[in-house]
């Protein structure tokens, strides 16, 4: 391109006057020729051996496969092992049990309510035990005719069991208003006065028989009696106040397990003319109530 030039320019018009670069151009023209000519050349070849390498898709590793099956296996695992959210239920919470309403079972298997005697009389007589009435009928007619066949008498009970029944029979009867009079035979007086009513003998049970016949039939009558009343009896020791250092006028009335006195239960619920042997229970009152009360 510099030769085509320089031949260019001495056709156009006259050369200028000759110079030290004039004189030298002519001899270098050559050899930048040639150096351009090899410079391209070599340009050329460069850029036609040089090419890239060529890409070659490489197989994956062995560890790296091994390793992400074993990350695979091992969610598979985590997978497998975890049960799905859906199926985890919480715990169903015990079905409340309420308490059983308040009866007790009777002799046929089925549920009884107990009888309401809210109403309770406990009579507590002079000395001896009902074994002696019934032995001597003529001292106690009336206890013996009359009240023992009509209601529930109990031999083997003392007069300590008497009186546990007739306050828990009080309060299991039903709702209040509840009561408990205790009626207690007075005591036979001191000296030659109380000679013919001293303990352990047959004037003994004819002034209890007396007692008896005095008191019994105005509760029986009374409405409270009719509707949800018990009447309690059974024998104990009866002092009065000098035998027992209390004030004057006072008396006591000791009840004990031994001998068992007796008890007779008179109630509109009671059977009459029963001699049952069901004893007493202290720990389960109720079961005696709705076993000797219908």
């Amino acid at each position: 391109m510099l030769a085509l030039g320089v031949a260019a320019g001495a056709a156009i018009g006259p050369a200028p006057n000759a110079s030290l670069a004039g004189e030298r151009i002519p001899l270098l023209l050559p050899s930048i020729a040639a150096l351009a000519a090899a410079g391209t050349g070599a340009h050329t070849s460069a850029t036609t051996t040089v090419q890239p390498p060529p890409v070659t898709p490489q197989a994956t590793p062995a560890v790296t496969s091994a390793s992400a099956s074993g990350v695979s296996d091992a969610t598979t695992r985590s997978t497998r092992s975890k049960p799905p959210s859906s199926t985890v239920s919480s715990p169903t919470p015990a079905p409340h049990t309420s308490k059983p309403p308040t009866t007790t079972p009777g002799k046929g298997g089925g549920q009884i309510k107990l009888p309401p005697t809210t109403s309770v009389w406990l009579i507590t007589l002079s000395g001896g035990t009902f074994a002696q009435a019934l032995a001597q009928p003529t001292a106690a007619p009336y206890l013996d005719s009359q009240l023992v066949p009509a209601g529930t008498l109990l031999s083997g009970w003392s007069s300590l069991a008497g009186n546990s029944f007739a306050s828990e029979a009080g309060l299991l009867g039903g709702a209040p208003p509840q009561t408990l009079d205790s009626i207690v035979q007075a005591p036979c007086p001191e000296g030659a006065a109380g000679a013919q009513c001293a303990a352990e003998t047959a004037g003994a049970l004819t002034a209890a028989d007396a007692f008896l016949k005095a008191s019994v039939p105005t509760i029986t009558a009374s409405a409270a009696y009719r509707a949800h009343g018990l009447i309690v009896i059974t024998f104990g020791t009866v002092g009065n106040a000098t035998a027992s250092s209390l004030p004057v006028g006072a008396a006591t009335a000791t009840l004990s397990t031994q001998p068992p006195a007796g008890v007779l239960l008179l109630s509109p619920f009671a059977r009459a003319g029963a001699r049952p042997t069901t004893a007493f229970n202290p720990t389960s009152p109720k079961q005696s109530l709705s076993e000797l009360l219908h």
